[in-house]
Parts: structure tokens; C-alpha cells; sequence
């Protein structure tokens, strides 16, 4: 089924998202018509009870294998869906005077092969999450499957976020960039004329946490703690940072584990020159993409933010000043969860969810798709709605 809305009024939506970190939901409310934001509610974040966290990630390492039959699979995507509907209704709570309209439900990522990365096959993304449970949890019309159709016309199917970056840096001197620090790390830059590129550079969170987990029982390195007592190992990462991925100019992308195998680089190693060589792995990711142009700032977003090692790391590395997302006064932590609600009002529009310059996609790139679970559609909403 698809949709639109008629004249682009104002959507009041939730977006959600549960990124390659597998550290929990993200729910964000925002009033926009997919090309301005017009009002930032109320966000918030649930993380994954461990068991839940511990069962995503082992689908990550079966997901090229995995059938729809797969009783694991099922038993997640349920237990994930049920997450998301709990974080709709606790966001709901703190937001009577916004009543949601909709929900932009991106689902967990499993697999990214875009054609880049499937060896010669056919692009695959997968991210599950039952819409149309969503949708009859929260009696709202759910858009879902934002990456799908990016990938089948021929793009990377991510980033996805930069239309949402550019929407917020309108009116920001340029050249400007927000960096994305997820499992894996993406960039958008705003070039001086205007155009917006954008690419994963690299792994962001998703080794190093990897790495913390496997040596000290933690799903991440807190406050950067381990790499800060550790030192470089300057062969191992110029062994790492020798791969092609990062010679390729921008757009590209990557799935969570492109670069797993690249931890068996780090035997030997403790724990604290692993995590420090990690961590230098992300910031010189960055440093060496390809770019048209420098931006004159850095802004950061994402979990990578709050790992002052790896702020750090990245001042050092690049040559502009890198600063957190708070400085422009947005929220760092809500940002995809918010992207994803704008992008739901845009597939509902009929706005293209993605340009040649930021996923490789030869023509803009509608996307998304509409759920309305066992709810009429919109009866208990005000979009105007035409199938």
C-alpha cells in the first residue's frame, strides 16, 4: 500500500530506531511535513534487557543463513516489536499536547549487503520488526522498510540520515558535517554550493564493543577507559586501515560485521592496545574518507559521542574542530530516531528518501512502505490520507 499527504500539512510522528550498536530503542517525537521541522517533543531511549541483546547480536552472525521460519528469528522480531510498542506508549505519556499520528518504525538492521558488498550477487538489506503488530499495539499507521527499495534500484541503502541533517543545518555556514557515531559510523557533509554527500566511513562503536565484551564482560567501553590506559599499535592499524573499503570516495556503506574479521588482526593484544587501536581505527576512518572538501566543523552525534577517547581521538585526526551536536542545540541521542519520523512523513509525501549523492541510487529514491495493522487506516487520526 502507499500513500500520501495531500497539500505536506504538519504530521505530529514518532520515529523510532534500534541501531547497529543493539543497545535499545530510540523513540523521538517531532512535528515536521518531511521537509521542515517545525517542533522537537519529548524523546527518550529503552535499552535492550541484556538476554534480548544477546539474542540479536547471535542473529547477526546466522543472518545470511536465516529462513523467515527460523524460530529465533521470530521469537526476536516479537520481542523487539513489543520493545518498540513500549517505548511508543511511555513517549506518548509525555506528550498529551502532541498526540502521535504516525510511527516511523525502522526495525533492527541483521544484514546490509548492498550490490557493493554482495560479492557479484543481487543487494540484500534486512531489518526486521512486525509493523503490523506495531501498528495494532499502538492503534497508529506504521511506515516501515525505508532501506528496500534504495537497494533494489541499485544504492548502498545508507545512510539514510543525511536529508535529515540537511533539513537541520539549514541556515549553518558551510562546509559543515555531522558525523553519526553508531556501530558503524556515517557522515554528511553540506558543501559549499549546497549538495549534500554523504557514506559510512567506517566502523564506528560496533568492534570496539565487540572487543569490550569479549575481554571485560561490558557491551561497551565505558567512558573510553580502556583505550585511554592502552597505546596505538601503529602496524596493526595501518594493517586494518589498508583495506579497500576505506580508499572508496563516498557514497558507500557497510554492514555491522564487514570488518569482524579484521579483530583477528588484534591477537596478542591486550585489552587495552585493542581497544586503543579500535578506537584510533574509527577517528582515522573519518580522516581518510574522500571528500570533494574539508568542512569547516565537525558536528557528532550517536553513542561514539559519549567516549571521550574517541572525541578525542577524532580532534586529533581531523583538521577542523569537531564538536557534539548539543552545540546547535539539538539532541544528540534522538537524532535517527527523529530522522526516521521525518522520513515517514517524506515516503508518505512521495518525497524521495535518498539522492545518487548519498547512497549511490541512480535517480532520487522514494521509499517506505505503510502498515495499518488491524487499525482502519487513520480513523483515529487527522492526515489526510490518499491511497
Amino acid at each position: 500500500m502507499s500513500a500520501s499527504v495531500q497539500g505536506g500539512r504538519p504530521v505530529n510522528v514518532i520515529g523510532l530506531m534500534s541501531g547497529t550498536s543493539l543497545d535499545g530503542v530510540d523513540a523521538a517525537l517531532l512535528r515536521t511535513d518531511g521537509e521542515r521541522v517545525l517542533a522537537h517533543g519529548p524523546a527518550l531511549t529503552q535499552p535492550y534487557p541484556p538476554e534480548l541483546r544477546a539474542r540479536l547480536r547471535a542473529l547477526l552472525d546466522r543472518a545470511p543463513t536465516l529462513t523467515a521460519t527460523d524460530p529465533a528469528l521470530i521469537e526476536a522480531t516479537r520481542a523487539l516489536t513489543l520493545a518498540h510498542g513500549e517505548a511508543v506508549q511511555q513517549l506518548r505519556a509525555l506528550a498529551p499536547a502532541m498526540p502521535a499520528e504516525l510511527i516511523g518504525f525502522h526495525g533492527q538492521t541483521i544484514l546490509h549487503a548492498p550490490a557493493s558488498l554482495a560479492a557479484g550477487q543481487a543487494g540484500r538489506t534486512w531489518q526486521i520488526g512486525d509493523a503490523a503488530l506495531l501498528s495494532t499495539l499502538t492503534d497508529l499507521p506504521v511506515i516501515h522498510d525505508f532501506r528496500s527499495a534504495d537497494v533494489a534500484a541499485g544504492g548502498e541503502g545508507a545512510p539514510l540520515v543525511p536529508l535529515y541533517h540537511a533539513a537541520l543545518l539549514a541556515g549553518q555556514a558551510r562546509p559543515v558535517a555531522v558525523l553519526n557515531l553508531g556501530g558503524v559510523a556515517n557522515m554528511t557533509l553540506v558543501q559549499s554550493n549546497g549538495a549534500v554527500l554523504a557514506c559510512d566511513t567506517g566502523p564506528g562503536n560496533a568492534l570496539l564493543d565487540d572487543w569490550a565484551m569479549r575481554h571485560t564482560g561490558r557491551p561497551f567501553d565505558q567512558d573510553g577507559a580502556l583505550a585511554r590506559k592502552g597505546r596505538v599499535v601503529s602496524t596493526v592499524l595501518e594493517a586494518m586501515l589498508a583495506h579497500p573499503f576505506f580508499a572508496r570516495p563516498a557514497p558507500k556503506s557497510l554492514d555491522r560485521l564487514s570488518f569482524h574479521a579484521a579483530l583477528a588482526l588484534l591477537e596478542g593484544l591486550g585489552p587495552e592496545d585493542g581497544a586503543a587501536t579500535l578506537t584510533a581505527l574509527s577517528a582515522q576512518a573519518v580522516a581518510r574518507t574522500p571528500l570533494p572538501e574539508q568542512p569547516a566543523v565537525w558536528f557528532v552525534c550517536g553513542g561514539g559521542r559519549h567516549n571521550p577517547a574517541l572525541m578525542h581521538a577524532l580532534a586529533a585526526a581531523l583538521p577542523a574542530p569537531v564538536r557534539p551536536v548539543e552545540a546547535l542545540g539539538w539532541k544528540g541521542d534522538a537524532l535517527e530516531a527523529e530522522c526516521f519520523g521525518f522520513l515517514a512523513v517524506r515516503s508518505l509525501r512521495g518525497l524521495p528518501l535518498s539522492l545518487p549523492a548519498t547512497t549511490g541510487v541512480p535517480a532520487p529514491q522514494r521509499g517506505g512502505r505503510l502498515t495499518c495493522g488491524g487499525i482502519t487506516p487513520y480513523a483515529h487520526t487527522a492526515l489526510p490520507f490518499t491511497p
